[in-house]
C-alpha cells in the first residue's frame, strides 16, 4: 500500500513539474489536493494513524535499542556491552524445543513470539 501511495505521489509531482498547462493547471491541482487533504474522512484516518504511532512508538524504540546493543556487543566482541544477553539465551533455549516439535502449532507459536 505504501508503495502505491508513493508511486501516485510521484506521478502527481512529476505531472505538476512537467506540465505545460501553466499556473492555472497548477492552481487547480493545488486546490484539488487541499480539498482531498482537508476532507473529514481523510483527517479521521490521519488521526487514527497518529494514535497508532503514538501507541507503538515506545515498543519500537525498545526493540531498536535492544537490537543496537546486540550489534554493538557483536561488533566490539564484548559480552558485557549487551546486558540483555542472558535474557536472549533464555529465549533461544525455550524456543529450541518448539522448533524440533513435529506439531505445527508449536512452531507457529515460536515464530509468532519472535515477530512480536
Amino acid at each position: 500500500m505504501r508503495g502505491k501511495i508513493l508511486f501516485a505521489t510521484g506521478l502527481a509531482v512529476g505531472y505538476v513539474l512537467g506540465t505545460r498547462a501553466g499556473r492555472e493547471r497548477y492552481e487547480q491541482l493545488k486546490r484539488s489536493a487541499l480539498g482531498f487533504w482537508n476532507d473529514p474522512r481523510v483527517q479521521h484516518r490521519v488521526d487514527q494513524v497518529e494514535d497508532f504511532v503514538k501507541e507503538k512508538a515506545p515498543e519500537v524504540a525498545d526493540f531498536v535499542t535492544d537490537g543496537a546493543k546486540k550489534v554493538v556487543g557483536a561488533v566490539s566482541g564484548k559480552s558485557d556491552a549487551t546486558k540483555p544477553a542472558p535474557k536472549s539465551t533464555t529465549k533461544t533455549a525455550s524456543k529450541t524445543p518448539a522448533k524440533k516439535s513435529t506439531t505445527g502449532s508449536s512452531t507457529t507459536r515460536a515464530s509468532t513470539s519472535r515477530s512480536s
